[in-house]
This record gives C-alpha cells, sequence and structure tokens, in this order.
C-alpha cells in the first residue's frame, strides 16, 4: 500500500477492473442465483480464462501470483454485485486452492493446482460437522483409517460452501484417536471417489446462489499421496488457513455494505414524502452520515489487516498477533455489515419486503451470513482477552449534516 490508509495505483486500477467485471457479469446472475438457488455451470470457467482464479497461487501452477491483499479487492468488488458469486469464490479460491498451495507437497500441487486454477474444477473445504461446530476439530468425527497406501475415510460434513458442484474437496479427518484437536490429517479428495455422496443441498434463508451441502464419506479410499501437510498436524493446516480465509471473508461485508450505502442513497433522493425528498430529512441525513462512516471504518481495518496478512506465510499464520486480528477484522466488519445494513432496511422501509429485487438481494441476505460467518463466541472472547489493554475509548462525537452526494455514472450504479 502507498500509504497507511491508500491503496497503490496498480490496486486501485485492479479494483475497478474487478468491480467492472462484476457489474457487467455477476449481477445479471444475482436474480436467478438467489430466486432458484441456481447455479451457472459457466462461471468459474470464465473466471478462470480471465485470471479471476488462482490469484495468490504461483504461476507454474496455473495462477496469477497476487497478495492477499489484492485478493481481498476482487473480492470486495464481486460482493458489491452478487454476494453469492462471491461467497463460492472465495470458499474455492482461498478455503481450498490457496491452502493446497501453502501447504501440499509439490506432486499435490502438480496434480490438482492447475483445474481449480483454470476452473475446470470447483473446490470446497470440508471441516464443519453435524455435531462440530465452533469446536471443528476437538468434536471431529470424521475418520481415516491406513489401509495400506490409502486411508479409509467414513464420516459427514455439513453446511459446506460449493459442496453440491464441486469437484474436489480438501477434507479433514481424524487419524490419531484420543487426542482432542489434534490427530487430524488433511486429504485433497475428487468428489467422484466411491463413497464420496451428496447427502444433500441445503436450502438456505440467504446467499441461496452459493451451493451449500451436507456430504457424507462411507469406505471412501483415498491415497496415502492425497495428504497436506503432515500426518496428525492438520489442525496447523486448519489454523494457518482459518487466518487467511478470516482476512479474505471480512472483504464481503465491505462489498455488501457499500451496495448498501449507495441504494439507499439513491432511494432517499428519489423517495418523496411531505412534497420534498426523504434526503432532507435530519433523520435520514443522520442514518447515512452512520452508514458512511461505518462502510470507511470497515474498508479502512479490512485493508489494514489484508496488508499485514499478505506479509505473513503458512509458519506464522494461526498463532500471535495476526491470529487475533483477522478475527477481529471479520468480527468487526460482519457486525458493522449489519448495522450498515439496518440503517437501511429503515431508509426503504416497506420497500425492503414489497419484491424490490435491488434492496431485498443486498439487506434480506446478511442475518444469514452474520450467523454463519462472524467468529464463534470463543474467538472474540480470547481476541477480547488478549487485547483489553489496548483498546481506547472512543466515542460518536460527531456527524455530517448533509447526506452524501452520488455521482450519476457511479461505479456502482
Amino acid at each position: 500500500m502507498s500509504t497507511q490508509f491508500s491503496l497503490t495505483t496498480e490496486q486501485r486500477a485492479l479494483l475497478d477492473h474487478a468491480d467492472k467485471f462484476a457489474r457487467e457479469q455477476l449481477y445479471p446472475l444475482a436474480a436467478k442465483m438467489d430466486n432458484e438457488e441456481w447455479w451457472p455451470e459457466d462461471l468459474m470457467p470464465m473466471l478462470g480464462e480471465l485470471g479471476f482464479l488462482g490469484v495468490t497461487v504461483d504461476p507454474k501452477y496455473g495462477g496469477a501470483g497476487m497478495s492477499m491483499m489484492d485478493a481481498g479487492l476482487i473480492l470486495q468488488a464481486f460482493s458489491r454485485y452478487n454476494h453469492a458469486a462471491a461467497l463460492a469464490w472465495v470458499a474455492h479460491d482461498n478455503l481450498c486452492a490457496n491452502n493446497i498451495y501453502k501447504n501440499g507437497s509439490e506432486a499435490v500441487r502438480e496434480k490438482f493446482l492447475p483445474k481449480l486454477c483454470s476452473g475446470q474444477w470447483i473446490g470446497c473445504l470440508g471441516l464443519t460437522e453435524p455435531g462440530a461446530g465452533s469446536d471443528a476439530l476437538g468434536s471431529m468425527r470424521t475418520r481415516a483409517v491406513r489401509d495400506g497406501d490409502d486411508y479409509v475415510i467414513n464420516g459427514a460434513k455439513l453446511y459446506i460452501t460449493n459442496g453440491p458442484v464441486a469437484d474436489l474437496c480438501l477434507l479433514y479427518a481424524k487419524t490419531e484417536q484420543g487426542k482432542g484437536s489434534k490427530g487430524i490429517t488433511a486429504f485433497v479428495v475428487e468428489t467422484d471417489t466411491p463413497g464420496f455422496r451428496v447427502a444433500q443441498k441445503l436450502n438456505k434463508m440467504g446467499f441461496r446462489g452459493s451451493q451449500t451441502a451436507e456430504l457424507v464419506f462411507e469406505d471412501m479410499r483415498v491415497p496415502a499421496a492425497n495428504i497436506v501437510g503432515v500426518v496428525g498436524a492438520g489442525h496447523q493446516v486448519v489454523m494457518s488457513g482459518l487466518d487467511f480465509e478470516r482476512s479474505l471473508i471480512a472483504p464481503i461485508n465491505v462489498g455488501i455494505a457499500e451496495r448498501a450505502l449507495h441504494l439507499s442513497i439513491e432511494f432517499a433522493k428519489t423517495r418523496q414524502q411531505f412534497g420534498q425528498p426523504i434526503a432532507n430529512f435530519q433523520m435520514v441525513q443522520s442514518r447515512l452520515a452512520d452508514m458512511y462512516v461505518w462502510k470507511e471504518t470497515m474498508q479502512t481495518y479490512c485493508w489494514s489487516i489484508l496488508a499485514a496478512v499478505s506479509d505473513v506465510d503458512e509458519t506464522q499464520a494461526g498463532r500471535g498477533e495476526i491470529h487475533a486480528k483477522t478475527a477481529a477484522s471479520v468480527m468487526y466488519c460482519a457486525d458493522t455489515c449489519n448495522k450498515v445494513l439496518d440503517n437501511a432496511v429503515q431508509i426503504f422501509a416497506a420497500t425492503v419486503i414489497s419484491g424490490n429485487q435491488k434492496s431485498t438481494g443486498c439487506f434480506a441476505r446478511q442475518s444469514c451470513w452474520r450467523s454463519a460467518r462472524a467468529p464463534p463466541k470463543s474467538a472474540r472472547s480470547s481476541s477480547a482477552a488478549s487485547y483489553s489493554n489496548r483498546i481506547p475509548t472512543w466515542t460518536h462525537a460527531t456527524r455530517v449534516k448533509q447526506a452524501l452526494p452520488v455521482k450519476s455514472n457511479s461505479r456502482l450504479a
């Protein structure tokens, strides 16, 4: 970053490029994806062809070789216009492909990454289980037992983003019993492997175009050569990947908040009551001012954490200050995005529930996102305990008095 609070010329160009693509190509898909839980089969190949896949993967495997900061900017732009496609993208590109790139052997990288980077294959991450949410490692029941050159895996995973459409799954299973959150191993599993089954496609309240599933494994044989990382040390892969994931989940909230603010300003300028636009009313101006401040603080904090995590490798992630900061980033951005959307709902009033696609598409989906992606209370508690002595008291002492101007040729139009 050129300064502590701004983008470089190259980063700004990347954000604008991704914004233009999302506005022209992803936005037209959003309504059908949400209304019908439809998945566009040509989406990932198109993203791969345009260089939007394998963003953080080395070009030798078909990736773009860019930073986590660059990936976050792409995700922010995508989320402005199609948050379901954005979620599918980050699950594929970060949770699956980036994890394999960071932790996989050379043989695993060469075998699987090119197809993920081209969009020929769609990736997912298999961690959460029906009885294991926040305690995903300690409560894991999926088992992998060594049998010759293979592991035989039995178990189930739940709430798996991209699960119904995935060709490849980065799967975590217990290989050593009685070790709590340890004794876990990560495997790369092709979804056409015998014993791999999509038990059900979940019908969600929000982010409906992002395909989500329960996966079941019944005597599924996976070659030992498909192990990612070290046998019994999958918890290290999980924890290091978690920091990258959290830093990249936060921009989804920023993109949604940007779009909600833009739509709210446009609506306030055109909605007439008492013979004038409601944007003239001080209460509406106050809400818009708060939304703007929240959006700006979200973006600044999100970008600062993305810049920091771009300089962290897999041996440094999962512990220390960066672990707390990435958790704080997604926690703050998820909570603050909901505040932005709550205000937007008040401005739109009954329009939100009357079938207006622009407003409902932005607002009505966010409560699902908050419960699904904000860090668990345990993460909040540990972050607070670590940094309670450093958090300054800050009060909102001033407020912008006028509604924010919107240019007619706004990129978010």
